[in-house]
């Protein structure tokens, strides 16, 4: 009786601090939800292999890189002060920058392509 009783105020008190806390985790959606076409939806996959360890992608709230919530609806990025278009985020996606690896050894251009798509949708 005394296991169940701490394992349930474990549980409320994980429960409070994660509300009073501020948790900013919110459920993910699925491709569905957020109207993702088929291209769309395999660069969501390709984000989540090799972009989401770094970079928020609903959040303007980076991890180790910027987040990329609203990335093309400027007209530069907000790290490099480059043109926030296809081609200097192809480049970014491929070469790196100093503290991102290049992915071109990894990618192909398909796969940058559906990226490019998804990050479009952000």
């Amino acid at each position: 009786m005394k296991i169940k009783y701490w394992s349930a105020a474990a549980l409320v008190g994980c429960l409070a601090i994660g509300i009073l806390g501020g948790c900013d985790i919110e459920r993910r959606k699925s491709d569905a939800e957020l109207g993702l076409n088929p291209q769309q939806a395999a660069g969501r996959k390709i984000y989540d292999n090799y972009c989401d360890r770094c970079h928020r992608p609903y959040s303007t709230k980076g991890k180790k890189g910027p987040g990329l919530k609203g990335m093309f609806q400027h007209k530069y990025l907000s790290q490099t002060g480059l043109p926030a278009n296809d081609d200097r985020v192809t480049d970014i996606i491929r070469n790196g920058r100093p503290d991102m690896p290049g992915y071109s050894q990894v990618l192909s251009t398909q796969d940058i392509q559906d990226l490019l798509a998804y990050l479009h949708t952000l």
